[in-house]
């Protein structure tokens, strides 16, 4: 079990050369494994900074909850 956080917004470029966010939530089972669920957003964006922008407007994201793999 690795004991390393998952962040929970990833931004990823997809094949068209667009940013992608997916929204991760993770929870833990009584005997403390991580369960990640992702959700990827409909929303495409021309950058990653304009990916952060609506993660922190739609989600309360802050510095340091994104992670780019």
């Amino acid at each position: 079990m690795s004991t390393d956080a998952i962040r929970p917004f990833l931004i990823k470029k997809d094949d068209e050369g667009n940013f992608r966010l997916t929204v991760r939530d993770t929870r833990y089972n009584s005997q403390g494994y991580p369960i990640v669920t992702s959700t990827l957003q409909t929303e495409s964006f021309k950058t990653a900074s304009a990916a952060k922008a609506f993660a922190r407007d739609n989600f309360r994201a802050e510095a340091g909850q994104y992670a780019t793999k």
